[in-house]
């Protein structure tokens, strides 16, 4: 088992992206704590992952927009497990809105959980995580190449790729590695739940849908030391969306 031994926490982690990554890691030897908004949803997760997972799974209520929550949940996962060694910053919140109507609380909504949840967590990391340690920010293709209605997302999910390149850079010396994944099209309601999807003004091939497993092998990867020579790196998951656009 590559992560044995190994403590994780990943946000978002009830459903979709997170809810795969917490089970690939768990399949792969880590304890795993799961990070969410809702306890009925996380325990939900919790009482399923758990019966192959028996005492390598725990649960922690936490809005990470909130930095003395994130710090809690951080804390937590410490006492449970008796250390930390990785975190997956999936957690994101995405909204649909012309620039002409978007207020600055729309901004400010989606930088605090796309992009400063993001921080809080690296920031713990950088003081509380084991050396040998990995962050893995889960970024988005529209951090490259976007749509309308979703300045907010897109431009927070590109920050997120400039603040991994930055926590790679100072994270080296505390033996941290950063890295990013930019998942495309991945079978999650926050693909079908998508405007711009439904209206068909977003046309999707379902050829090109990935499974949340798909980003979860990936983010394992990258979290694991087969990956030790990988920092500061963004990795296209995406089935190559990108490469067409």
């Amino acid at each position: 088992m590559k992560l044995n031994k190994r403590t994780a926490i990943v946000t978002g982690a009830a459903s979709g992206i997170g809810l795969a990554v917490a089970r690939r890691l768990l399949q792969d030897g880590a304890c795993v704590m799961l990070v969410g908004r809702t306890q009925e949803k996380l325990d939900i997760a919790m009482a399923d992952l758990e019966k192959d997972a028996a005492g390598r799974v725990a649960t922690a209520l936490c809005d990470v927009a909130h930095e003395d929550m994130v710090a809690a949940a951080v804390h937590a996962t410490i006492e449970k497990f008796g250390g930390w060694d990785i975190v997956v910053n999936n957690a994101g919140l995405m909204s649909f809105k012309p620039i002409e109507e978007q207020t600055a609380d729309d901004w400010r909504s989606t930088l605090d959980v796309d992009l400063l949840g993001a921080f809080y967590f690296i920031k713990q990391a950088f003081l509380k995580m084991r050396r040998g340690g990995a962050v893995v920010n889960v970024s988005s293709v529209h951090a490259v190449e976007t749509e309308p209605l979703v300045a907010p997302y897109a431009a927070a999910k590109a920050a997120l790729l400039s603040l991994t390149r930055s926590a790679s850079i100072e994270g080296k010396a505390k033996g941290i590695r950063v890295n990013a994944v930019l998942p495309g099209a991945v079978d999650t309601p926050m693909l079908w739940n998508n405007p711009n999807v439904k209206s068909g003004a977003e046309v999707i091939d379902k050829a090109d849908v990935g499974r949340p497993e798909d980003l979860a092998a990936a983010i394992a990867f990258l979290a694991g030391e087969d990956a030790a020579f990988v920092n500061g790196a963004t990795l296209n998951v995406d089935g190559g969306r990108l490469a067409r656009l």
